[in-house]
This record gives structure tokens, C-alpha cells and sequence, in this order.
């Protein structure tokens, strides 16, 4: 049997996807003036490619920071745009409304609110959100850490691995973390794998 080259069109087409999703609805909250900040995978792979696009690493969805009053503003921003509001997990969600799969879906976080009933912090508000060179807000370095550091599933941690691996996570931010987050950082750096000296803190 001749064996068959791989085809990788359709994880092509769904990086794409994801890049077109979040340029659309991020284009339609700032038209609208609708507070935001770009936040989760796409929020670290535009903080990675600051430093080294190579390094970037595709997510499924797109994930934004509202705050719980725009939520109602953002849904008139994005209904003209084909979404529609939803909700999963008690968070909101826009999904489209000829396709609307979850998995598909613009993932909502809200500000100044935890994440899950277990947090100890809330998620930091759209404030905290600078501007891309994409264009989009986008939440500022610290901010982010603690978020990741805060949830610290897997995913959280290879995000953070990234980030220390490229010197995003430096001692001068780590010293702006509260002890017990530090402390989570100290372990991933710790337990991940270096080419270089890591960082002390």
C-alpha cells in the first residue's frame, strides 16, 4: 500500500476561521464602543508573536473579557453580524445563527466576576486591555498571567510555559504577583523543559 501525504487543509481552514471570527467581532465591539478585552489562547499567541511568531500556538475559539452591563450592547454590536446570544455554564456565549455550535462559539469571560465559584480572584476588568498591533484590545501581560495562573488547568500551564520560555514572564513581573501565584509560576518553571537559564524570582 502506497502510503497517503497527511492533509492539512482543514486545520488551515480552522486557524483561519478562528483569525476571521476574532477580527470580525472584535472590529464590530469597537465600532460600537463596546469595552472589551481579548483574552484565553488568542490573547497569549498575540503576546508570543511579539517575541517570536514561530512560537505561536492555534486555539479552537475565541475567548472576551465584558463586563456583565455590555453584555446586552455587545449582542446588538454582533446580531447584525449573524450572532446570536446563548448561554453555557451560566456564561454567555455568541454563536452563530446559521451554525450554532458552542465549540464554534465567541466564549464570553466576565470582568470583575470569578471565572468559577471555586476562584479566589475575579477575572480583571476591560481596563486592563491594550491595543494590539492587530488592532484588537487585548489584555495587558499581567493581567493575563494571573488569569492563567488563577484557572492553572494544562492549558493554562503550556500557555505559561510559552510565555516564560520567550522571557514574556520575567523577574520584574513575577515580583508583581501575589505570593501564591508566584509560587505557582516557580513550579512550572521548575518542573518545564529550558534551553536557556530561566528566570529567577
Amino acid at each position: 500500500m502506497v502510503p497517503t501525504r497527511p492533509n492539512y487543509e482543514w486545520q488551515v481552514a480552522a486557524v483561519n476561521r478562528i483569525e476571521r471570527l476574532l477580527k470580525t467581532v472584535t472590529a464590530a465591539l469597537d465600532a460600537a464602543e463596546v469595552p472589551y478585552a481579548v483574552v484565553g489562547g488568542n490573547a497569549v499567541a498575540t503576546w508570543v508573536a511579539r517575541r517570536d511568531v514561530g512560537a505561536v500556538r492555534a486555539t479552537k475559539d475565541v475567548d472576551l473579557l465584558l463586563r456583565r452591563a455590555d453584555v446586552s450592547r455587545a449582542a446588538a454590536a454582533l446580531a447584525p453580524l449573524g450572532f446570536i446570544q446563548a448561554e453555557v455554564l451560566d456564561l454567555p456565549i455568541f454563536v452563530e445563527r446559521d451554525d450554532p455550535l458552542p465549540s464554534q462559539g465567541v466564549h464570553v469571560i466576565l470582568a470583575n466576576e470569578p471565572v468559577r465559584v471555586t476562584d479566589q480572584r475575579p477575572a480583571p476588568d476591560v481596563g486592563q486591555a491594550v491595543r494590539s498591533a492587530s488592532g484588537f484590545l487585548v489584555l495587558d501581560l499581567l493581567s493575563l498571567v494571573t488569569m492563567k495562573l488563577n484557572a492553572y488547568r494544562r492549558v493554562d500551564q503550556v500557555h505559561l510555559e510559552d510565555l516564560l520560555r520567550l522571557g514574556l514572564i520575567d523577574a520584574d513581573l513575577a515580583a508583581r504577583l501575589p505570593e501564591d501565584l508566584r509560587q505557582r509560576l516557580r513550579e512550572i518553571r521548575d518542573t518545564m523543559e529550558w534551553f536557556t537559564e530561566p528566570p529567577r524570582f
